[in-house]
């Protein structure tokens, strides 16, 4: 009889360490903090089919192989040339070369041609490649946004107002000269009566500040002058009469709603550039008006 209860304890006390070892093997790993943590990486895979492994529940059987995919064959797609020029697609707009083509391409052809220096472009009033380049060319060296090849409203107006320039309305003398259009809103410099810095753009006084036509000298310089009236600073700033000077301008320089409060608004490398060819005492002619001032 004493055998039968020690016999009977045994297997009692291999029956609950068997069943404490079960009831562990998989209880998420707190390190130490009591709970919460995540479950040991090889009892995820197995829970959750990802191990080859089988888990406890798995041995002893036989599992059936799943069946190998046939690859499938797909005909190889043959190469298709797109015919150029494309189109922009819910625009309708032409495009050869990542270009768009605008509605004043062959005058913005033209002007190009005229300015010369921006590459060659055919005067035919179709995009190409080398059209392209030559415009995008034009834009980024005047400020024109978006740089995209497009011959739209402002390249136009641009480039007719830069091939249209007559150089040789401003006299000037002996010294370096600054001249300005103001009905075509563009500047250049003389010397010795000798262009020395090609016409560019500029933005001039706004109604109700208009820029006055007349001559003019330089006589004041900053490399950076503060505007006390409108708190802004005037970057390559060179006065010559009434507040009014010539300077980098800090807004978009094609916004032509706006304007400055008399003064002659630059691009940032035609200020640089007046900058090193003006001194006190430059002479700074003006002529005509600007539209609607």
């Amino acid at each position: 009889m004493e055998h039968v209860r020690i016999t009977s304890r045994l297997v009692a006390l291999v029956v609950v360490v068997l069943v404490g070892v079960g009831a562990c093997a998989f209880e998420p790993q707190s390190g130490g903090s009591g709970g919460g943590g995540a479950a040991p990486a090889g009892a995820a895979e197995q829970a959750t089919g990802a191990s080859d492994t089988p888990g406890p529940d798995q041995r002893g059987r036989s599992t059936p192989a799943a069946p190998t995919p046939k690859p499938s064959r797909k005909p190889t797609p043959k190469p298709t040339r797109t015919a150029a020029p494309t189109t922009t697609p819910g625009t309708g707009t032409p495009t050869v070369a990542g270009c768009p083509q605008g509605q004043h391409q062959r005058a913005v052809e033209t002007y190009l041609a005229r300015l010369g220096g921006f590459g060659a472009v055919t005067v035919d009033g179709q995009q190409s490649a080398a059209d392209c380049a030559a415009i995008k060319k034009f834009q980024k060296r005047y400020g024109i946004r978006p740089v995209e090849g497009r011959a739209g409203p402002t390249t136009f107006d641009v480039a007719q107002r830069l091939a249209t320039t007559d150089t040789a309305r401003c006299k000037g003398g002996t010294g370096t000269t600054f001249c300005v259009d103001l009905t075509r809103q563009t500047v250049w410099a003389l010397r010795g009566g000798k262009v020395i810095m090609a016409p560019t753009v500029t933005r001039t006084g706004m109604s109700g500040y208009r820029t006055p036509a007349g001559t003019y000298a330089v006589n004041y310089r900053n490399p950076k002058e503060w505007s006390d009236p409108y708190e802004v600073w005037l970057p390559y700033w060179q006065h010559f009469t009434q507040g009014m000077g010539f300077h980098e301008t800090t807004t978009y320089l094609h916004e032509k709603s706006i304007g400055s409060h008399g003064c002659v608004n630059l691009l940032h490398t035609d200020a640089v550039r007046m900058w090193e060819l003006g001194k006190v005492g430059t002479r700074v002619v003006l002529i005509g008006r600007r539209p609607g001032t």
